[in-house]
């Protein structure tokens, strides 16, 4: 799964101290809280931030579950509201993503799960005034999309990756802008993911790593049932035409379950590996690591770090827990067990959050030999202090969080989407529906990462 489908977990605060001695952390700074509007929160969907130049666009569905667009400049405090025709019913997985191409004309995609494809551009550069649906990209393979995802390559080429068909039957599509005639095209002549119709492949990535490559990882379904998940799998590119294996064998497309090299570990199905928990990262060295949670030997979940050394992939167990967690059917579902990538802190070590439905949530601190925790922190909503906590006195609402597609990762203030919905309730409708929320955009000193997956925020130790 791309990186804009979110687990929608409860917020989890995290902090790792750069020694083994910890201590709380300071709740980071507000330097800035602007309302937005008042948005849907029977149900938990993702919306997308989005800062460009001097404008920012965020993307989002109404309070009567509309798909809406806003726009500001970073110094100002009123926006600019565009209302599109689409509308959200209960599916969380129809998340809204936005991109902007290098001639600053704005492009939508969102609200689709096995349907037509939704896409909108403006007909005027950075002006959201001027969506126009486009009904079609290419106009084949465009009735059964899902997961649409904007990739900006260096060279500023805008790509367009998605899911044509259904789980277990589906293939992954790569298309191509461009700019100046402002037409699609495909970038591949084949799918680039293709299950043979037995199977579908459920991506992660691409992550742009210190080493040049465009890495992507992902692991094979057999059907709607998240149990079947198996066999996580690896491939890099640097032009998303020309793929290869870890250990640098060249990959012909379509990619499928009968090509070699591919395999990081064989996880049979019904193994405890789930597809929106497979996740990239790197050492100090730039070996890309692998995270992800299956069972061990004796049942229980683990999380596992997959390192890529010398060209082959070896596998460690990370964790220690005694609990299982097992999963299955369809539709979207709150994790239990869940991980987020190898990321190196200022100090140099690696370190990786994780969360766990019995022993809370927390970053590690690793042995960059072993990927074995050496120190670990547990972390808590009152880091955020009352930022944490849902203003509705709706029984069971919960903070969502998103972060900034187009910040810069490195900079000690950055830009976040708040707001509070119900839980995930895997797609089906609710009789009773909470009021609407407030979106609001914060400006948070003192944080340096944000995993929009776990709904996980660092603070600026690492």
């Amino acid at each position: 799964m791309n990186k804009t489908l979110q687990s929608f977990l409860t917020l989890l605060v995290c902090s790792l101290m750069a020694s083994s001695s910890f201590a709380a952390q300071e709740v980071p700074a507000v330097e800035m809280s602007l309302d937005i509007a008042k948005v849907w929160s029977g149900h938990p969907v993702g919306f997308c931030l989005l800062t460009h130049g001097s404008r920012q666009y965020v993307g989002y569905y109404d309070q009567d579950r509309k798909m809406t667009v806003a726009m500001r400049a970073p110094d100002s405090a009123n926006w600019t509201y565009q209302v599109l025709p689409e509308k959200v019913r209960w599916d969380s997985h129809n998340y809204i993503t936005v991109a902007i191409d290098d001639d600053g004309y704005v492009h939508l995609s969102g609200n689709m799960h096995n349907r037509d494809l939704v896409y909108f551009r403006t007909t005027k550069p950075y002006d959201i005034t001027t969506f126009q649906r486009i009904q079609n990209m290419i106009g084949s393979r465009e009735n059964s999309c899902t997961y649409p995802q904007f990739i900006t390559m260096a060279n500023g080429k805008l790509l367009f990756l998605y899911r044509d068909g259904s789980s277990g039957n589906g293939v992954q599509i790569l298309n191509a802008y461009n700019a100046g005639a402002k037409t699609w095209r495909r970038l591949l002549d084949t799918p680039l993911f293709d299950g043979l119709g037995e199977v579908n492949a459920y991506p992660e990535g691409p992550v742009l790593g210190p080493d040049g490559f465009f890495h992507i990882v992902w692991v094979w379904r057999d059907h709607s049932g998240c149990e079947s998940n198996h066999d996580l799998c690896y491939a890099r590119t640097k032009d998303m035409v020309n793929w290869e294996t870890g250990a640098g064998l060249k990959i012909g497309l379509p990619i499928t379950p009968n090509t070699k090299g591919i395999i990081v570990d064989p996880v049979p199905a019904r193994g405890g590996m789930i597809n929106d928990t497979t996740m990239i990262g790197f050492d100090s060295r730039s070996r890309v690591i692998i995270g992800y949670h299956k069972f061990d030997e004796n049942g229980y979940t683990q999380v596992y770090n997959a390192r890529l050394e010398k060209g082959e992939w070896q596998l460690y167990q990370t964790s220690d827990w005694d609990y299982r967690w097992y999963f299955s059917g369809g539709g979207s579902i709150i994790n239990e067990v869940d991980v987020g990538p190898v990321m190196l802190s200022e100090e140099g070590f690696p370190a990786q959050p994780y969360y766990h439905k019995k022993y809370g949530a927390g970053v590690w601190k690793l042995d960059e030999k072993t990927l074995k925790p050496i120190a670990s922190m547990k972390g808590g909503p009152s880091l955020l202090g009352p930022l944490a906590e849902p203003e509705s006195d709706f029984p069971g609402m919960e903070v969502r969080w998103q972060s900034d597609d187009g910040g810069k990762k490195d900079s000690n203030a950055q830009y976040f989407l708040r707001w509070e919905t119900l839980p995930i309730n895997r797609g089906k409708a609710r009789r009773e529906i909470p009021e609407p929320s407030m979106l609001r955009l914060y400006k948070l000193e003192d944080v340096q990462f944000f995993d929009p997956k776990m709904s996980c925020i660092h603070d600026g130790f690492f």
